[in-house]
């Protein structure tokens, strides 16, 4: 059986930790938008050329470089038997650019599975992080800056994916290995 997943939640929700997890489980790739970017920018593709022109001056890749980058990533041999995207779509316009990047393989979605978590824990994590990692960029300003801007552009995939029946919402505070088991429950049982 394949599955065909979009992961969904705000930054510091563990979306990339259980992105992982849930690959290994499943036994499906993981694919992430700055993966497929970063894959792109060192093998010097034209797209990685087009998307390192707006990223090395700090701007937003396009959707269309976005979306050819994934139709192109969704079309390799490895995501057959399903995949799980991170970080794609972004906003409705890329929701619709999936659905059709799908019906042209004769494929569909299963689930869209999106973790929650109160925007204060997720502050202070992200804060947490920043302190840890050295990240000098990621202060209390710029990180409520980038959960104000998941709320404005991706919580509506969310709305999207719930008319269609497709959304199951998971609680993604707590350990590790138990966020994992809820996935893993939400994504066995999509009807929730």
């Amino acid at each position: 059986m394949s599955t065909r997943l979009v992961l969904l939640g705000p930054p510091g929700a563990g979306k990339g930790t259980q992105a992982a997890r849930l690959a290994e489980r499943l036994a499906v790739p993981a694919i992430s938008t700055g993966d497929i970017f970063r894959a792109n920018i060192k093998g010097g593709t034209e797209l990685g050329r087009k998307a390192q022109e707006y990223s090395s001056r700090g701007a937003l890749v396009p959707d269309e470089i976005t979306n050819a980058m994934v139709r192109d990533r969704l079309a390799q041999d490895d995501t057959a038997g399903g995949f799980l995207l991170d970080g794609y779509p972004r906003n409705v316009a890329q929701v619709a650019e999936l659905d059709a990047i799908l019906a042209d393989a004769g494929l569909s979605l299963d689930l869209a599975v999106e973790i929650t978590a109160d925007p204060e824990v997720v502050a202070e994590r992200l804060l947490k992080r920043a302190e840890i990692e050295g990240r000098e960029d990621d202060t209390e300003d710029v990180i409520r800056h980038r959960l104000d801007v998941y709320a404005e552009q991706t919580a509506p995939i969310s709305d999207v994916y719930s008319q269609r029946g497709l959304l199951a919402r998971v609680d993604g505070i707590g350990e590790v290995d138990e966020v994992t088991e809820r996935l893993l429950v939400a994504i066995g049982s999509p009807a929730r």
